[in-house]
Formats: structure tokens, sequence, C-alpha cells
């Protein structure tokens, strides 16, 4: 093979697929001797900033590129596509990574990568030089992603559609893509200290759910220049919001860069929800109020702070399964062109990609060097950007192993035993797209999951649709069915009724069928399996009755969730009325539909609804019976047969066997304050009030009959669902064994005296 310089020089023609030339296009390669290469280290990968030999100041460059033939590091003194590109190969190779130092590079400089090799996309190896790639580790990204034909590896407009992938396509792409920005990110060892950090314990969590730009795009006393930002996210006014609703951590939707579809561009609309990452160390630039050139990384550090001082953890949803490449007919921005064998699964079939995602690709979690990606990312994240924890998209596809989904996978190992990895917040979502891929209760000890199955309970039950309550008292009670295994606790569960993906909880009483046409996909994009009611009129109605009944509704929704044994989620705006306009996947609507409205606040009923779940957020910080760290047991605990949880009949009898397969549309739920395993910081037992939850979800008012002795000899009502303010009215207490009228749909909670 010949040489770097050899091959620049060769621009006058490429190769198809099957071995014809073509003419070149019009990739104008431009090359500045002179740029002094020292040897530099293998490691760190990525630009990392340094004061080298002899106290010169500058920056070594590492990139792990296995089976290429040269790698050239291109440097940008200017932004835009008339900045100057200056090319210097890196002619030291470490065990598969290219590397060298650059005196005077310093902080602030835009840069990328092109990688040579061969292209024969039938085996597996798209290199193609005129491509400029991002380096995986860049720390900051700045420019946008465009993609016009230069962007893609291959020839997108060959006539013969079945081989299109396999024309190599040598026009230039520095035009078009975003670079990589180095940034001084050493940071002094005190700056993270374990005091700055809130360590909710897991059974003590409430997620709330949000994306930075969409919670703080309309927020009016955000200041104009800083809504959609981090720093807008770390203003006092958004910080406020989630202080007086209680919340312990913030969920962030996608903050690793990434990158729009093709089909959402030309569509004129944008990725909105993040799911599309291409820098796994970068903040999205598109967040950042401060500057793109390295600026963001501080700024995000600063949200991370204020944010903690608010004694809010900070937790990233990250998507490490796919990556913006997407399969053959997608571009080349980064991992594709660096060793495309390397970074993801590619089928029997070379030249296509094993796809377990939905999205064209996965990464190749096994290979050695992707794992080490994956988990320096995290470790990052962690120690040098102050995160709390992680949600990993699409979990599954990254505990496969060679096909099937392993607990025993590498990537699971590797978590399990990492000093630093081990110690956060890891929250899995249990499934993927391909076979075998559905692993709710599966993972292993350390990670909690999303619960769809307590999703799905839930609604259920709401809509009156459950064939019986069985699985409603599982999920109201931690869901020991799926977590009692191999010492994971109640907090394994993490319960939400809604999420990003799909209805607003507003939306989930309001439509019965999705209304995605503003996505331009014929409204078939979205799930047809919403497990929604709308009460009687599709979409926003007029009608007062409709309107209240969907207001009682919600209200019950967060009092089963917040009541739940396990850790709530919120979504940002449920606690509003938040809508979507009936849009169940709103990934490509950054505007109106997607961001959060806060005028609701002014409307007397929405404020109630926010004021609703405050109280109930407080009423559970208030009371470890319903932030229990251990499975209840069924069982008696003292002579006078009182259990730690029991479950009653609206006659007020423990149900039966019978009962539990019974249609139900009312189920008592007994939790016992004095029955809670564990002990607090002092080595007390931990002691707390009891309750009765009456959960009723018939269209007509039950008359319930309150268990007497040894369950109570009185009962307080804390919570009633079917009040608009929830104040709780001084004095209304009941006998046991007297007979209540439980409005329809609707929920109880009383305390037990």
């Amino acid at each position: 093979m010949s040489s770097a310089a050899e091959q620049e020089a060769v621009a006058e023609e490429r190769a198809t697929g099957d071995g014809r030339p073509v003419a070149a296009a019009n990739g104008a390669r431009r090359r500045t001797p002179g740029v002094p290469v020292w040897p530099g280290a293998p490691t760190p990968l990525g630009a990392r900033f340094r004061v080298g030999p002899d106290g010169v100041a500058g920056t070594n460059f590492a990139l792990w590129a296995g089976g290429a033939e040269a790698v050239e590091l291109c440097l940008f003194d200017g932004r835009g596509p008339d900045s100057k590109e200056t090319r210097a190969p890196l002619t030291e190779l470490t065990h598969e990574i290219w590397h060298g130092f650059v005196p005077g590079v310093m902080p602030g400089q835009r840069y990328g990568f092109r990688v040579h090799g061969r292209w024969d996309p039938w085996t597996g190896a798209r290199w193609n030089p005129a491509k400029l790639l991002l380096d995986p580790y860049a720390r900051a990204v700045d420019g946008d992603f465009r993609l016009p034909p230069e962007v893609y590896g291959h020839v997108r407009d060959w006539p013969q559609q079945q081989v299109a992938d396999t024309v190599r396509d040598d026009r230039d792409s520095a035009p078009y893509v975003p670079k990589g920005v180095v940034v001084h990110d050493d940071a002094p060892d005190d700056e993270w200290t374990d005091d700055r950090r809130p360590k909710t314990p897991w059974a003590d969590s409430v997620i709330y759910e949000l994306h930075v730009r969409g919670f703080t795009k309309l927020h009016p006393g955000i200041p104009q220049e800083l809504r959609g930002t981090y720093a807008g996210l770390a203003h006092p006014a958004a910080i406020e919001h989630l202080v007086r609703l209680g919340v312990t951590a913030v969920e962030l939707l996608p903050v690793h860069q990434f990158a729009h579809e093709d089909h959402l561009l030309r569509r004129g609309l944008r990725n909105y929800w993040g799911y599309n990452s291409i820098g796994y160390f970068a903040p999205h630039a598109g967040y950042a109020a401060s500057g793109t050139t390295g600026q963001q990384v501080g700024e995000f550090k600063d949200m991370v702070r204020a944010l903690h001082a608010a004694g809010i953890e900070v937790i990233l949803d990250v998507v490490y399964n796919h990556t913006a490449e997407a399969g053959e007919l997608g571009p080349t921005l980064s991992l594709k062109g660096i060793d495309n064998r390397g970074y993801y699964r590619l089928q029997s079939d070379a030249r296509r990609y094993a796809d377990y995602t939905g999205c064209g690709n996965t990464l190749h979690v096994v290979q050695p060097q992707v794992l080490r990606l994956i988990t320096d990312s995290l470790r990052y994240w962690v120690t040098e950007m102050g995160v709390d924890g992680f949600r990993f998209d699409l979990a599954a596809a990254l505990a496969r192993s060679m096909h099937d989904v392993d607990m025993l996978s590498p990537f699971l190992a590797v978590i399990a035993q990492d000093p630093v990895l081990r110690r956060v917040k890891l929250i899995a979502e249990p499934w993927d797209v391909g076979s075998g891929g559905y692993q709710v209760g599966a993972f292993p000890p350390l990670w909690t999951e999303w619960n769809d199955r307590y999703r799905n309970a839930v609604r259920d039950f709401w809509r009156h649709a459950l064939p019986d309550v069985r699985e409603m008292g599982y999920r109201l009670s931690g869901s020991s069915d799926l977590y009692a295994w191999g010492g994971r606790r109640p907090y394994a569960s993490v319960n939400f009724v809604t999420a990003h993906d799909g209805f607003t909880l507003r939306d989930l009483v309001s439509y019965e069928r999705k209304h995605n046409e503003a996505n331009g996909e014929g409204n078939r994009d979205g799930t047809d399996d919403n497990r929604s009611w709308n009460g009687g009129a599709e979409g926003e109605s007029e009608d007062e009755r409709v309107l209240a009944l969907r207001r009682r509704q919600l209200r019950n929704l967060l009092t089963t969730l917040l009541l739940s044994t396990g850790v709530p989620m919120l979504v940002a705006g449920d606690e509003l009325g938040r809508t979507q306009r009936g849009n169940n996947n709103a990934y490509c609507q950054d505007n109106e539909i997607g961001w959060l409205d806060w005028s609701l606040l002014e409307d007397a009923g929405w404020r109630a609804l926010f004021d609703m779940t405050s109280r109930l957020i407080a009423l559970r910080h208030r009371h470890p019976v319903l932030r229990r760290r251990a499975f209840f047991s069924g069982r008696a605990h003292s002579a006078d047969g009182l259990r730690d949880l029991a479950w009653f009949t609206a006659r007020g009898a423990e149900m039966t066997e019978r009962d539990w397969y019974a249609p139900a549309a009312t189920l008592g739920m007994y939790l016992s304050g004095r029955d809670i395993p564990g002990r607090d910081e002092r080595g007390a037992p931990i002691v707390d009030d009891s309750f009765l939850a009456v959960l009723h979800a018939g269209d007509r008012p039950v008359s319930f009959v309150l268990p007497g002795p040894p369950w109570a000899e009185r009962y307080e009502v804390v919570v009633d669902t079917s009040r608009e303010e929830q104040a709780r009215p001084p004095g209304v207490t009941h006998r046991a064994g007297e007979a209540i009228t439980v409005p329809a749909r609707s929920v109880l909670l009383l305390k037990v005296g």
C-alpha cells in the first residue's frame, strides 16, 4: 500500500465496489507542510492539552484505528467552510493507537482526523480519507452536522441502488461536518468532592425526566438568552420549580453530542430528543449559551453544581447502543470511517449491519476498544463532569455477547467491578428490538430498571381494563415477582406511568389514538398500544364533565405512582397538565409541541394539580413506609396477627385467592408502619404511621368497609382524589368497621389510628 503522502496525491480517480474506475469528484485536498509532530503518548485517547517535554505546551492526540494504514490529524484555523485545514500525519503506532504530540496546539483548537485504509464494503472495510472524522473522545464539538452527499462515504446518487453503498465518494466532507475542540479538562482533584453530591439513597429517590431545551425554552423567569440551555436549567427560576416539587434527581434526555437524521432535515425538522449520539464525551453544543469552542464544558459543570447545591442529582440518559452513522446507507461521521468492522456489529454479510436498535447499527460492545470507549466515557462524566448516574437506552443491546442477551456479558461484568461506575445510579431500559431483547427483571444487582409492566398495569387499571387485580397487586407493592432475587430490592423497579416516549399524562386521559401528523410520517410512527382512555371525547374538549373527569384521572395516576413501592419517575410537565396535542412520538418536535408550556401554571386547575403532586412527594419523603428498602413479607410479625402488607375487598375482608382472580374495580392496600425492616443511622428501629389506600376504578361510587382491629381503630383521610383541592379537610375521621362511600374513579389514602 502507498504511504499517506502518496495517497494524498491520488485524487483523480477512485474505484467502485466492483472495481470499475470513476472520475473523482471535487474533493480538494489541502496540505500545509511543516507542522511539528512529536511522538507523544498512546494514552489517554483523544486530544489532551498538557505541558510536554522541556516545558512546551501543546496537545497530545491519540486515536485507536484498528486495521487502518495511516492517520492524519487535521487542524482548522477558523470556523465555517472556508477555514484553512492543516494536515499532519500521526506516524507513531502503539497497539493500534496512532498518536503524536503537537506543540503549540492550545485549548480552543478545532480538529478532526482522516483515516486511510482499504475500501471494500463487501468485507466491512469502509475507510475513506476524503471524509473528515470526529474524534470519538472529543471533549467538545463545534459546528452543526449537515448531511449533503459529500458527508457520505459512498456515492448516494449512484444509479444502481443495489450497490450504492459500495461506490466510494471522494468528495471532501470537511466543510460540512463539525470539528472536535481541544479542551483543557484536567480538573483539580478536589473539584468534585463527595460532599458536593447529594448521594440520595435509591429508596428515597424521586426522578424527574426532563429535556434541557424543552424544560427551559418557554420559562418566563429565565432570561431569554439562557432559555434552552444548560445555563437556563441552572438558573434559580428553573431550580425553584424542582425544589418546590420535591424531586431528588433530574434525568436529562440525551446531552451527548448528537446529529440530526437526513429524513428529518429533508422535511424541515430536527432530532429533538437526541437519541442519535455521535460524541460520547461532548456536551451537546446546541444547548450551550456561552459558546461552542469548549465553553459548553464549563457551562455543563456549572449546571451540575447548581443542581447539586439544591440537593438534586443529575442522571444522564445515554445512548451507547448505536450512533448517528446508521446503517450501510448512512453518513460517515466518525466510527464508521475509523474502523467500521471494529466498532459495529456486522452481519455474516459484512456489508450489512446487525441492528438490535431499530436505528440502523449496533455498537460491538464485546470488542475491547468499544467497551473501553463506553466505560471511559461513563467515568469521564462521573469524575470530571460531576454526574450522579445514567439511564441506559436499550440496555439489552449492550448486554448482548455474540448474539443473545447475556447477563454475564463483558459490559455488565466491567460495570460491576469498576470502582467508579459501580457506585453511581445505574438504570436500564431493559429491552431492545432484537430477538430475545425483552429483559425486564433480568438485570443483575446494582441495576435498577424501567418497569414497563408497572406502566401497563396502572394504565389498564384506571381505564378499567384489567381482567383481575393480581398484576396491580404486584406493581403497587414493588414488583417482587420481577425483582425479589439475588439480593435485589424494591427500588430495582423504576415505576412510571409516562415517559418521553409516548403520551404525556394529560394526553393519556384525553386521546385514545395517536395524532402524529406533524411528524410527516403519515401517522405511522409511534406505538398504537397506548392503553389510554379519553373520558368520552377525543382530544381537547370544552365539556366541563369531561374535563373534570380527566383531571380526576390525572390525580389518580399521580397518586398511584407516588404511593407505590419502588422509585417513582415523573415526566417534566405532567405535574401541570402538559400536552403534546396527542403526539405520542414527539422526537422531532423542537417547538411548542415538545416544549413545556409554563403558562399552564396560570390556570387554577393545573396549579392545583402541581400543588397536589408536590404534597404527595412531600408525603412520600415524610413516611418511610412508602419508601421501603426491602420487600413486604405478608406474614404476621406479632401476636395480634398484624402483617406488614394486607389486601382488602370492598367488603372489608382480606382478599382470598379467589378474589385475586376475579374481575374487580376496587382494591384496598394496607401498609403497616410498625413492621418496616431495617434500622436508622443510629441503629434504632424504623417506625412510621400505617396507611390504608383504597383505589377504585369503577364508574360509580362504591361502599367500602374499613377494616377493624387489629388493623385500626379509626382512619383519617389524608388524600382524596375526587377533590380538586387537596388541602386536608380537618377532623375528617372514620371509625373502624364503618362503611364509607368511595367516589367513582378515585383514590382515598387514610392514615390509621
